[in-house]
């Protein structure tokens, strides 16, 4: 049973804490006026050298399976700091940044076993568990260059992951074209996972997003994901859930930055080992823009 709670489980501290839980979506907007007068938004990033945005995710999941009369439940909650720093703005637009994790409070417990707690600032050695993440902060996880519209045009890792929980990218691809509130894009990406058989199967997912409202300089965008891929395996579906989310992002139109974002997670799957199994993962993610500067905890 502990085999199937790591599996299903597996790293969501790392991701949440690591890699992009998220997209950063750090967007601006010029308004336009097309031929029926109704506005529309032109969303682009605008970043400049030396801009340092600092960011607090928690990150809260539950997993419970059950498997021939037995239960077991997994839970995490993960609450850290990180930046994007600016390193330059380059004559074709495009942007480089760097991501770096400042410091991180985090649980995990599996089953009956005893709840691990660390916090990075309390000055004590991390877990064996959370080793990983502990030699990570205060280290740039990546430098990751995007065009104005947000596309990864590269990414160089310094020992950081790829690893995410939903939205895929670390940054949000923002529509080609000008958009009306009530309009929609989305943004494809690709999951792998792993069949019963140990066999990696590519999962095609599309990401809606829809321009919600726009009022007082901040704009709220709605985003849904949906498997493209048929999945005819509950135990892939199993895996494929955790990349799947709903929730709204709010974007600071006047200066170009992603001011709040939440998604979440409520899912069922029966029969991912065997008839008679169950899983529920419920989850929520929240990220919100500080307005002091960020600080580094020293690594212990």
């Amino acid at each position: 049973m502990k085999t199937i709670i790591a599996a299903l489980g597996r790293n969501l501290w790392v991701a949440a804490v690591a890699a992009g839980l998220g997209t950063v979506a750090l967007g601006t907007a010029e308004t336009a006026v097309a031929d029926d007068d109704a506005a529309t938004y032109l969303l682009r990033y605008d970043l400049n050298e030396g801009d340092v945005l600092p960011y607090e995710v928690t990150h809260v999941a539950k997993t419970k399976t059950s498997v021939r009369g037995k239960s077991q439940t997994s839970q995490v909650h993960t609450t850290s700091r990180r930046h994007w720093k600016v390193v330059r703005r380059n004559e074709d637009g495009t942007m480089v940044f760097d991501h770096v994790i400042d410091s991180v409070s985090m649980t995990q417990q599996n089953g009956d076993a005893e709840e691990l707690r660390w916090d990075s600032e309390s000055g004590e050695e991390a877990p064996p568990a959370f080793q990983l993440v502990a030699s990570r902060i205060g280290q740039t996880l990546a430098t990751v260059t995007v065009n104005e519209r947000g596309e990864e045009i590269s990414r160089e890792n310094h020992g950081g992951t790829e690893a995410s929980l939903g939205m895929g990218s670390l940054t949000l691809t923002m529509p080609e074209q000008p958009i009306a509130v009530g309009e929609s894009w989305s943004v494809p990406r690709e999951f792998k996972a792993r069949t019963k058989d140990g066999l990696v199967k590519t999962i095609k997912i599309r990401e809606k997003y829809t321009l919600d409202k726009v009022q007082t300089g901040v704009a709220t965008l709605k985003v849904t994901s949906q498997p493209l891929t048929p999945i005819r395996e509950e135990s892939v579906r199993a895996q494929v859930v955790q990349q799947l989310s709903n929730g709204s992002l709010r974007f600071d139109v006047d200066n170009g930055r992603m001011i709040q974002k939440q998604l979440d997670w409520d899912e069922n799957v029966v029969g991912f080992q065997g008839p008679t199994s169950a899983m529920e993962y419920r989850a929520r993610m929240t990220e919100n823009l500080l307005d002091s500067p960020t600080h580094t905890a020293a690594r212990p």
